[in-house]
């Protein structure tokens, strides 16, 4: 078994609060991250994938195609945008790094078995100081 992973970039506003919250207790349980006029970051997303290289290809999975894959499953659909507001896979969820991540995770797995490799973990660098990383469970 082989693990390989694709690196994208993408850059996003979100906001960390409860509605049942007053601002006072957003801010205090939130930080500035419950700042009422949104924030942003520039994330970086890891995507490892694992199986079996195809003798034909020599490649576990061609990475124009998984790099396409991403692109049109996850980063037309979080570029430049809200989270909270925006991003379909998103609707109703906490906009969470965490809960990004398995978001991501839910929009890749199909389809990354469909092109005949598995989806190993998701990483998502939210800062230099934080990231997440998911494994699927």
């Amino acid at each position: 078994m082989i693990y390989i992973t694709r690196r994208e970039r993408f850059n996003a506003a979100h906001r960390l609060f409860r509605e049942d919250f007053p601002d006072e207790k957003n801010l205090e349980v939130f930080g500035k991250c419950s700042n009422p006029n949104w924030h942003g970051h520039n994330y970086e997303l890891f995507v490892t994938i694992k199986g079996e290289i195809n003798p034909e290809t020599g490649f576990l999975l061609n990475l124009k195609q998984l790099s396409k894959l991403i692109k049109d499953r996850v980063i037309e659909k979080v570029d430049h945008k809200n989270i909270n507001l925006e991003v379909d896979f998103m609707s109703g969820k906490f906009a969470s790094t965490e809960m990004l991540a398995i978001g991501i995770w839910n929009q890749l797995a199909d389809e990354i078995s469909l092109a005949g490799a598995v989806l190993h973990a998701v990483k998502l660098h939210e800062s230099e100081n934080n990231f997440v990383e998911y494994f699927g469970y």
